[in-house]
């Protein structure tokens, strides 16, 4: 017999069988067939409809400051997360050691082009409009100019000084994009950044000389004739930081993984913004990335609950998602009450959402959050205890 499987949250479940006599054209096909996890399936035997297939080693997260849940009475174990993802600034050798007694693993945030700090220091790398102005906040956030040579040997620095310090399982590229802001309903898209050093460079990359006697007229010219082979370079410039940073990760242990958290809008959104604006190619840096994380935040940008497996969707028909070289995917949902209180219901809705092909894992962002709703740790607990 064959048997006919459903992609569900946290694994497979049997359909029906099949006659081994009908071909598998017409019953599995389209994404299913490019999903690793399938053929795994197919090993089970059809002994029963409605039989469960896990897979193997989901990841069942939380992420921002995962010892809140401690500090709330609660054990990793018990409300059945097997990962943290934890921000830079939350790390301490204590909260690694409790965390592996707890038998989870230990992801590491880390915020690569969030340049608050450092611009306070080092102005000479902020990031510059096509007026030839410094740009100015997006809102609450400041990116940084991410050609500044000396800002990347910063992180570069920062970046072993972790892995150095700490045993983890992986780093997560955070704040991996070009100034902008795209949390909100309203999102801020500047165009950045045309300092000298920005244009030299893409002159370089181009084989090209960039007329005009000031900053403004630069930025005009390249964006009225060249601005396909601008978005090119810029989006260039980030697979080049995220090819480094990997560099460095695995040459701690290549065992380590690395993530990228990003923007979650399809191409066509925002008149092309992901690749435009904040320079995110995505089926370029999945050929770095381990694991690609889509930061799917549905009320904090006013979108339905039904975005996160519309998102889903999307994602599992793209080429690039699919076959043996393609990362994984652990998309981070809302779990926070912003800029209203978020549902238990609705919180349900989007963790089993996250988990649709081609996702094996998933995090609700933020740890503390949750820590506080009771109905919501009930949610995240029921599910990810059925998916040991």
């Amino acid at each position: 017999m064959e048997a006919r499987f459903l992609s569900v949250a946290g694994g497979y479940q049997r359909l029906e069988c099949l006659p081994l006599s009908m071909s598998f054209s017409g019953y599995i096909t389209g994404p299913l067939l490019r999903n690793r996890l399938f053929f795994m399936v197919l090993l089970v035997s059809c002994s029963g409809a409605g039989t469960s297939v896990q897979q193997p080693d989901l990841i069942k997260g939380v992420y921002g400051n995962p010892a809140a849940l401690w500090e709330a009475g609660y054990d990793f174990p018990g409300l059945g997360i097997n990962a943290v993802f934890v921000r830079a600034i939350s790390l301490s050798p204590e909260f690694v050691k409790l965390a592996r007694a707890e038998q989870v693993k230990v992801f590491v945030e880390f915020p690569v082009l969030n340049g608050k700090t450092y611009l306070q220091a080092h102005p000479e790398a902020w990031p510059i409009t096509a007026s030839g102005e410094r740009a100015e906040p997006a809102d609450w956030f400041m990116g940084i100019c991410p050609t500044d040579t000396a800002f990347k040997n910063h992180r570069v620095r920062e970046l072993s000084g972790i892995l150095t310090d700490y045993s983890v399982d992986g780093i997560f590229l955070d704040y991996f994009h070009w100034h902008a802001q795209f949390e909100t309903p309203a999102p801020i898209l500047p165009e950045t950044c045309f300092c000298n050093r920005c244009i030299g460079l893409f002159e370089q990359y181009g084989a090209l000389r960039v007329p005009g006697s000031s900053t403004s007229d630069r930025a005009a010219w390249i964006l009225a004739e060249q601005d396909s082979l601008w978005r090119k370079w810029r989006s260039a410039v980030l697979l080049d930081w995220a090819t480094t940073l990997k560099q460095v990760i695995q040459a701690d242990s290549d065992s380590l993984m690395m993530g990228i958290f990003h923007c979650g809008w399809l191409p066509h959104e925002h008149k092309g913004a992901l690749y435009k604006n904040l320079g995110i190619d995505l089926p370029a840096l999945a050929t770095v990335a381990d694991v690609l994380s889509p930061m799917l935040f549905h009320q904090m940008k006013n979108r339905p609950v039904s975005w996160v497996a519309d998102y889903m969707a999307w994602l599992g028909q793209q080429p690039w998602a699919g076959g043996i070289s393609a990362p994984k995917f652990w998309p981070i949902v809302q779990g926070n009450d912003q800029p209203s209180k978020l549902s238990a219901a609705s919180f349900d809705t989007v963790l089993r959402a996250a988990l649709k092909y081609p996702s094996s894992g998933v995090m609700p962002f933020s740890a503390e959050s949750i820590a506080g709703d009771s109905a919501k740790l009930s949610v995240l607990r029921k599910l990810y205890i059925a998916n040991r």
